[in-house]
Parts: C-alpha cells; sequence; structure tokens
C-alpha cells in the first residue's frame, strides 16, 4: 500500500502543472507566493520551470468623429497623447464687409386723396407721406436684391436697425370717428329760412361752415381749435344754435346729431372769406382756415384781359341800310315766299324805257 500511494502523487502534480502552466499562457494570473504543501509523509516531484506570460498592450483611446485627414497629423497626436483633451476647433476668420454703408432714402412725395389732389391738414398746409428708407440686414448693412437693386422699407417690413436689431412696425389706434347725419335740414338766420332740405351724411365730423354774405362764415366744431371760443349748449339734440355778430344761425335736422344732452360748441368767425352766393350756405369738411375743401366754398375766379362775345343769331342781327342807286338806275324787289327775308345785297340794274310809272312800284327804297 505505501508503494501504490507513494506512485501515484508524482502522477498526479505533473498534470497539476501542466493545467496551471495553460491556464497561464491563456489568461494571466497573479501566481502564489508559496507553492501548496504537500501532504505529510508523501514526497514530490518539483514542477519544471515555466516561461511567464507576456501581458497585453495598454489600450490607447482614437478619436472617431475627428478624421485624421481633417484634423491633420498633429491633432490626432495630441488627441493620443491625451486621450481626455478635447479636438481643437478648426480656426476662421469673419470676412470684412467692403461694401455700400450709406442707406438710400426716397424723398417724400405728396399725400393724394381719392380724387388725386393734393391732401392739406386743418390749418390748410400741404401733406406728404414720410420719406421711404433703405432696408438693413441682421449685420446692420444696405440690403440689396439679387438684382442688386436696393431693398426699401414697406408698411409691414422694415428689416433691421443699424446695430442689426429688428425693427417692428408700431401698431397705431385708429382715432375715433364721430359721425353725423343731417336729414331734411333747414339752415335758417335770426328766424328766416335761408336753406332747406340740408341732406350730409358726414362719416367723419371735423368743421361745420355756416357762411352768410354780409356776415362772412362761422366754423363749427365740437372740438377746441386755435381762435375758437365756446358756446354752451350749442349742440342741443337735433339742432346746433351759435351767435355770431350778434345773429342767431339755426341748424336744425330730423335724425340727432351728435347725442342727446346738450354739448358745447367751438366756433371761428372768418369775416374775409365771401362766396359768389347771394343766399346762405351750409357745408362741411377737414379744414378749419380757407378754401373750407367743400363744393362751392372756393372763391369766384376773375377772368384778366378782353374776352370776346358771342355771336348773336341771325334773326336779330341788325341790317344795314342800303345806298340810293345812281340816276337811271334802281332796285328790284327780290321775289320770296312769305315769312322769308329778302336778301341784303340787292343789285341797282337801269330803268328800261316807258317804265317810267312803274318805277315807283318796283323801286325798294333805301330804308327797307
Amino acid at each position: 500500500m505505501l508503494t501504490r500511494t507513494t506512485l501515484t502523487l508524482p502522477i498526479f502534480a505533473f498534470v497539476l502543472s501542466q493545467v496551471c502552466v495553460g491556464q497561464q499562457t491563456e489568461t494571466p494570473a497573479p501566481q502564489s507566493s508559496s507553492a501548496q504543501a504537500p501532504q505529510s509523509g508523501s514526497t514530490t516531484t518539483p514542477a519544471p520551470a515555466t516561461t511567464p506570460a507576456t501581458p497585453p498592450a495598454p489600450l490607447v483611446w482614437k478619436s472617431t468623429t475627428l478624421p485624421a485627414a481633417a484634423s491633420g497629423e498633429k491633432a490626432l497626436e495630441a488627441i493620443e497623447a491625451d486621450p481626455n483633451a478635447k479636438p481643437a476647433k478648426p480656426s476662421s476668420k469673419k470676412a470684412v464687409y467692403s461694401g455700400p454703408t450709406d442707406i438710400i432714402v426716397l424723398p417724400a412725395t405728396p399725400m393724394l386723396d381719392e380724387e388725386g389732389r393734393q391732401r392739406l391738414d386743418p390749418d390748410g398746409k400741404p401733406m406728404f407721406n414720410l420719406p421711404v428708407k433703405q432696408q438693413r440686414d441682421k449685420a446692420g448693412h444696405p440690403m440689396f436684391d439679387d438684382a442688386k437693386k436696393p431693398v426699401f422699407q414697406t408698411a409691414t417690413e422694415l428689416g433691421y436697425d443699424e446695430h442689426g436689431k429688428k425693427i417692428h412696425v408700431e401698431k397705431e389706434k385708429p382715432a375715433k370717428m364721430i359721425p353725423i347725419k343731417i336729414v331734411q335740414g333747414t339752415f335758417t338766420v335770426d328766424g328766416v329760412t335761408g336753406k332747406a332740405a340740408l341732406n350730409y351724411d358726414i362719416a367723419d365730423f371735423k368743421y361745420i361752415y355756416m357762411y352768410v354774405p354780409g356776415i362772412g362764415i362761422a366754423v363749427v366744431s365740437n372740438l377746441p381749435f386755435p381762435g375758437a371760443k365756446d358756446q354752451a349748449n350749442a349742440f342741443d339734440d337735433k339742432t346746433l344754435t351759435v351767435t355770431v355778430e350778434g345773429h342767431k344761425l339755426e341748424l336744425a335736422s330730423e335724425e340727432h346729431l351728435l347725442g342727446k344732452k346738450p354739448e358745447v360748441a367751438y366756433v371761428r368767425i372768418d369775416r374775409g372769406f365771401s362766396l359768389p352766393s347771394r343766399y346762405p350756405v351750409v357745408g362741411y369738411g377737414p379744414l378749419r382756415v380757407a378754401p373750407y375743401a367743400w363744393p362751392g366754398a372756393k372763391r369766384a375766379v376773375t377772368a384778366v384781359g378782353s374776352l370776346d362775345a358771342p355771336p348773336l343769331p341771325k334773326d336779330i342781327q341788325p341790317v344795314l341800310a342800303l345806298q340810293p342807286c345812281p340816276t337811271g338806275q334802281m332796285r328790284v324787289a327780290a321775289k320770296v315766299l312769305p315769312g322769308q327775308k329778302a336778301p341784303a345785297d340787292q343789285p341797282c340794274v337801269p330803268i328800261p324805257k316807258g317804265a317810267a310809272g312803274a318805277q315807283a312800284a318796283t323801286t325798294v327804297s333805301p330804308t327797307d
């Protein structure tokens, strides 16, 4: 029994050493400092010496987002040297603007009304549209289209300012309109009717004009304006009553003017204004000075120089008296139908012989 156990232990130790060598070749493992001691009472054969396994190469991080061709060999070397370093951004210099810097401004244009005439402000001065400026881009430079033509501002697009800030269109609140209707109205001066059957549909009431020959024109509004004086309770339901130079002017309508409650009116007298009319006139408009811009409000134009009178009708044109015929001659009366006029040119003819008695009957008098 002792001899058999002694032979089995060396074989088992040899097989175990070969298995350990194989594991060290595939995956390196830390070796123990001391070998396992054999069991007591048994002899062991020492394991043959084995070559230590080669450790694997250390892992190196390489960028997969930055191609070597784009970044260059130097950038790749820097990344391999420091795996935690971020790839450097390619340097790019901003192009310097060398185009025009001054914007183009179109001059102001006259403001026209619906009929194509020059608009006037309440003081009678011409009104103009605002100048149109060239748009700027986001960099603050003048803007041009593909055809290199300047792009101008519009009512809805103003572009950018010189600092590249978007210019927003300011929304203006429309002014409140005051509509007035005058239906079958009458205009009286000191109780005497000067105008009747007045029908006005005023969409936006500004001023009412009351003209009286010899007095001038009264400009009336429900809001104060330069040169006007207030008259209390002038607007009273369906009537407008003002006092001018001691005369009472009243405009009455079948419908309400401003409201049922009495309101103050502001009146200015223009004594120097006159119309080519001998009767009172009522009008309305947006101006508080002449020409007041309503039909018939303009002064009559006086023609300069001499003018040729139109020709008179032929039936009332004067006829010159005929000169008497020489001795021995006479004019024979023309034969015309009743109601016709004899020709003016009647020549003198010689008096035939033996017709002295008939001369008186056939001779035309110079005064005929």
